[in-house]
């Protein structure tokens, strides 16, 4: 028999892993265009409609706080409907509601708006996280986790250098549109992201969890490991008071200052 990362191991890194990284790293950008956009939009809506500071900065705060409360929400769901669904309904969702702030026709709507969009990019970590233990799991690919903040980079600048040209000739209206593109060209190739086979095995599903392993193995030209997968259906997912029990408190609160 193997396991889930035994297989993984076995198969070694090649093709799939390369598609897989840009893939996945290409959400970053996405993400930060998203993300950035109020940096470069504020100063226009604020004067379109006479907006004061405290307006402008809870536009950025209701981005975030979308962020904060479907992040939690879409995590519950792709605990129980898988990351692949999860991460298909937020890119379907930023992109659809990014859209339609481009036709905001007042101030409480474009909040309202850009709280969804941030609500509908949360859900990338769902799928990105899992995607990212794949690639992890092939020990020597591990230092070109710090390439992959590179796409993070390249959506920040890329965001205001388009800023710079089309805020001033056919305004923001435009640029939101223009900024909803690379998540809507991240839909076209969203096939080729699989399921997690981890999580396949973690509900049971064995033969789905081996036809993930089997698709990575002939991307790579590689051969699966003989036996059997067998890995044990887990009985019991984690809850939350999980990370304020004794044991995991500390590296809890840890981990919650630091971000």
């Amino acid at each position: 028999t193997f396991t889930v990362e035994e297989a993984v191991e076995t198969i070694g890194f090649g093709r799939f892993h390369i598609l897989l990284f840009l893939i996945m790293g290409s959400t970053g950008v996405a993400e930060a265009m998203e993300i950035m956009l109020i940096a470069v939009v504020s100063p226009l809506i604020r004067c379109e409609w006479q907006l004061q500071d405290w307006q402008v900065a809870l536009v950025t705060t209701m981005v975030f706080f979308g962020y904060m409360i479907f992040s939690v929400v879409l995590g519950l769901l792709a605990d129980r409907y898988g990351r692949w669904k999860i991460l298909l309904l937020s890119f379907l969702w930023a992109a659809y509601f990014s859209l339609l702030t481009s036709f905001a026709p007042s101030y409480i709507w474009f909040v309202f708006l850009r709280a969804m969009v941030g609500g509908g990019v949360s859900g990338h970590a769902q799928g990105k996280e899992e995607n990212k233990q794949i690639i992890a799991m092939c020990s020597f690919f591990n230092p070109f986790f710090s390439v992959g903040k590179v796409f993070w980079l390249a959506g920040s600048l890329l965001i205001i250098g388009l800023a710079s040209v089309v805020n001033p000739t056919i305004g923001w209206r435009w640029l939101i549109r223009i900024a909803s593109i690379p998540g809507i060209l991240l839909i076209l190739v969203f096939k080729f992201i699989p399921e997690s086979a981890r999580y396949n095995v973690s509900t049971g599903n064995v033969v789905a969890a081996v036809a993930t392993l089997q698709r990575i193995a002939k991307m790579n030209g590689a051969a699966m490991p003989e036996g059997v997968l067998r890995e044990p259906t887990k009985e019991r997912r984690g809850r939350f008071k999980d990370l304020i029990h004794p044991k995991y408190l500390r590296t809890t609160l840890q981990i919650w200052i630091i971000w």
